[in-house]
């Protein structure tokens, strides 16, 4: 059964939780990812595991609130507390199944950009890639999450931290990464896909959003399910009431949510 009381955070996590398959190894990221494993290892993937830049590995939820990946109750009862090299070698090796990432801008074929972006006549830099770019290039997919804001949609991206698809149509078959790409993309109004030829396209809309509201936000036109024989654009299942209780479980002061 759905609640019906939540918010559109709490909404980004279940459905990013539902992106990850029972058995997968995923490598987490900060903020929305780090709730989302946790709920999915306590549902439907109890088979998964995690593997977090600072070099920790999980099968199991933390033993209390994490705000960042290095706290204590994430690295208490850890399958291993390793080193940051030790991780990023298990994706040169292919062991990861899904990468978590977020973005500042993206485009139609899910590059994404966290490095500098334009304000006017004046340039603003971020964070930059940290170990974004090598989870985009070498997960076997990808899962990104970002607010639903017409300013991060854009035809091409200012800078190219994290690649996702080029725009020859061609997916990832001729591009120099191995990973498999992007798989999906979760707002706080909708989710989307990726076609056969890497671009973005409407999968889902969120509970209160409708497919117009959603759509006017990018400057292109984005493809639906429809428009590639994927079905029809439907509505997003909400939370169940159990992964809602997880949810505020792992974020008891709603912190990230």
């Amino acid at each position: 059964m759905a609640s019906e009381d939540y918010t559109d955070r709490e909404l980004m996590v279940a459905a990013a939780a539902r992106e990850i398959d029972d058995g997968d190894t995923a490598f987490v990221g900060m903020r929305l990812p780090l709730i989302a494993f946790q709920v999915a290892v306590s549902t439907h993937a109890p088979n998964a595991m995690a593997v977090y830049e600072s070099g920790v590995v999980r099968d199991a939820p933390a033993d209390g609130f994490i705000q960042t990946m290095c706290d204590l109750p994430n690295l208490n009862r850890a399958v291993a507390t390793t080193s940051m090299i030790d991780v990023m070698s298990r994706l040169q090796r292919g062991d990861i199944d899904v990468g978590f990432l977020g973005g500042a801008e993206i485009d139609r074929y899910g590059n994404l950009n966290t490095t500098r972006v334009a304000a006017g006549d004046r340039e603003i830099r971020l964070p930059g890639s940290g170990g974004a770019c090598d989870i985009a290039c070498m997960a076997d997919r990808t899962v990104l999450l970002m607010p639903h804001e017409s300013r991060r949609f854009v035809e091409e991206v200012n800078y190219v931290t994290s690649p996702g698809y080029p725009a020859d149509g061609n997916g990832r078959d001729d591009h120099p990464a191995p990973g498999g790409g992007p798989s999906a993309l979760v707002t706080s109004k909708a989710t989307f896909g990726f076609d056969e030829r890497g671009e973005l396209y409407l999968r889902t809309v969120h509970p209160g959003a409708d497919v117009v509201d959603v759509l006017e936000a990018f400057p292109w036109e984005v493809q639906t399910a429809d428009d590639i024989g994927e079905g029809t654009v439907e509505t997003t299942s909400e939370p169940t009431d159990e992964e809602l209780e997880l949810v505020r479980t792992f974020d008891p002061d709603g912190f990230r949510t």
